[in-house]
């Protein structure tokens, strides 16, 4: 019965690592939308069996992230410009209300332009090493930041919910657009100066512009007929 429930116990524990690697991996680009998997080349790259990694598949699927084929292996799902659309209409709505409710709260503003000015040096570190899944990551940490410091804690679990698609849309947009990621750093620096000088409206305004240039073309092209793609930035 102990060995029953410690073999149990290892294919779980196989099975998570497999989803937490494919789960990056399709946030960082690495995986890009189109792209089919089998369970059979995944369990080779990661030294496990089979079993873990339909595991890993299924609960990708029943997230969204994923389709699966029998005998065939699982189709990573694109982002739609639907979903696109939806998404930054929702994000920036979030993070201009959670600006407003900033208000003249010295600490709190001080604290976050500190936490902000992270991000983006962490996000000119990536983006000089050409690490995608680094500055996608930062990406969202920045963003992320923002709506926490508004205090709405509703607003802030929906915006985590938006969050992996955030960060997977920005790696899909940037992929080997060196000059938007630099653009990305510019604005960011911008977004940090307009909280410090307490421009809600001027924020709000500049907020709309940098989420849809980020990822004009994901939103003028039909992502579904794009090309695969790496991780890198260059």
């Amino acid at each position: 019965m102990h060995e029953s429930k410690t073999a149990a116990k290892n294919v779980q524990s196989a099975a998570n690592a497999a989803y937490v690697h494919l789960k990056a991996a399709i946030l960082d680009g690495e995986l890009p939308g189109g792209t089919m998997v089998s369970e059979g080349a995944i369990a080779e790259q990661l030294g496990l069996s089979r079993t873990p990694i339909r595991e890993a598949f299924l609960r990708l699927q029943t997230e969204g992230w994923m389709r699966l084929y029998p005998k065939r292996g699982a189709l990573v799902i694109e982002v739609h410009p639907h979903e696109l659309e939806d998404i930054l209409e929702a994000r920036a709505l979030i993070e201009a209300t959670a600006v407003r409710r900033f208000e003249s709260n010295g600490a709190l503003l001080a604290n976050l332009r500190s936490e902000l000015l992270e991000q983006i040096e962490l996000q000119r570190i990536a983006h000089e090493s050409g690490d995608l899944g680094a500055f996608t990551a930062a990406d969202a940490a920045f963003h992320w930041l923002i709506v926490k410091a508004g205090g709405n804690a509703l607003l802030t679990d929906f915006f985590a919910t938006l969050r992996d698609r955030q960060q997977r849309m920005t790696a899909r947009s940037l992929w080997r657009r060196d000059d938007i990621a630099a653009t990305v750093i510019a604005e960011h620096e911008r977004l940090t100066e307009l909280i410090t000088l307490g421009d809600p409206d001027e924020f709000a305004a500049t907020l709309d512009a940098h989420v849809r240039g980020t990822h004009r073309q994901l939103l003028l092209l039909n992502p579904a007929g794009s090309a695969s793609h790496g991780s890198d930035l260059s």
